[in-house]
């Protein structure tokens, strides 16, 4: 425990360096600000009954006994286009780091749990729940610190989600470009008419350094005019060739998957 206690600690402090925005002297401004943590774990499946067994065990096991550790609202996502389809996304924040350190272990000794997700937890070897499974741990941004469902969430209606993940060539390109998200690009895509989800950046994962965040649609259509939108902004044009963001490639490589949320999704 205490191990795990100076674990959380020491990441908490890396993220409050890194990922603060900055002040007027460019150095980050150290204030947690009440932000969340976020684990996002992606399940790659094969088509056939391991996806119907792994959103079984999401909706009737895992989320019920998050909910009962304080972690909610929780987000599942398939996967509508992207590479190496099925895969299901799940998206679960939490104020506090301990708290998501712990729920495996505290997860292991739910009965209700065991019980309602005993198909997946032990399927045989032979027929396996999932092929793999990954998982990363991220903080919110300072300045957008807690998740914002779309105001559609409680009503289900049809709705697109894009996860993007930016990967930078060094630990200062990506400071940067959180610094970036802080000093306009936030508003930018509030201006372009986007729903903002969350930003997370990257505590640990593969790929590092990075960040992920995810925005909300009400169709595709509506994606690719928003995006149209946010590239012809003058303040975008503005803020990235300015010389404090375009002296080099600060961003190398952009990821991103369409998502549709599954219809038992708390987002």
């Amino acid at each position: 425990m205490e191990r795990r206690k100076f674990l959380a600690s020491s990441l908490v402090a890396s993220a409050l360096a890194v990922n603060a925005p900055a002040g007027a002297s460019g150095e980050p401004e150290r204030d947690s600000g009440g932000r969340q943590y976020y684990e996002l774990r992606c399940y790659q499946l094969r088509q056939g009954p391991q996806v119907k067994l792994t959103n079984a065990f999401l909706r009737d096991a895992l989320i019920p006994a998050l909910g009962r550790l304080g972690i909610a609202p929780v987000g599942v996502f398939n996967q509508a286009i992207g590479a190496d389809s099925p895969r299901i996304y799940v998206l679960m924040p939490s104020t506090s780091l301990e708290t998501l350190m712990s729920a495996e272990t505290k997860l292991a000794g739910d009965s209700a749990y065991q019980e309602a997700g005993n198909a997946f937890l032990a399927a045989p070897a032979e027929s396996p729940a999932y092929v793999r499974v990954k998982s990363k741990l991220m903080i919110a941004f300072a300045g957008h610190p807690q998740i914002t469902p779309p105001a559609t969430t409680g009503a289900h209606p049809l709705r697109t989600f894009e996860l993007r993940t930016y990967e930078s060539p060094s630990d200062r390109d990506h400071t940067r470009k959180v610094e970036m998200f802080h000093h306009g690009e936030f508003d930018i895509f509030v201006q372009a008419g986007f729903w903002p989800v969350f930003y997370g950046d990257t505590l640990i994962g593969s790929r590092m350094p990075n960040l992920t965040y995810m925005l909300a649609f009400s169709s595709l259509d509506d994606r690719n005019r928003l995006w149209s939108a946010f590239g012809s902004s003058p303040a975008w044009k503005k803020l990235s060739t300015s010389a404090r963001y375009a002296f080099e490639e600060i961003v190398t490589n952009i990821s991103n998957v369409i998502l549709s949320p599954a219809p038992y999704s708390q987002i």
